[in-house]
C-alpha cells in the first residue's frame, strides 16, 4: 500500500500503522479514509495530500 505526504507540513500516512488516535486501524489504504479524513497536524484535507514514489 502506498503512502502519502501531508502537501502542507509533511507528515506522512503509511496505511501500515494507520492513525490509531483518530479511529484508523492499521491495514486502511488512504483511498479508504473517511471523505472528512483531516491531517493529525494541520487539519487540511485528503485533497492536500500525495502519493509517495516507493
Amino acid at each position: 500500500m502506498k503512502k502519502y505526504v501531508c502537501d502542507v507540513c509533511g507528515w506522512v500516512y503509511d496505511p501500515a500503522v494507520g492513525v490509531p488516535e483518530a479511529g484508523i486501524p492499521a491495514g486502511t489504504p488512504f483511498e479508504d479514509l473517511p471523505d472528512d479524513f483531516e491531517c493529525p497536524l494541520c487539519s487540511v484535507g485528503k485533497d492536500e495530500f500525495s502519493p509517495i514514489d516507493d
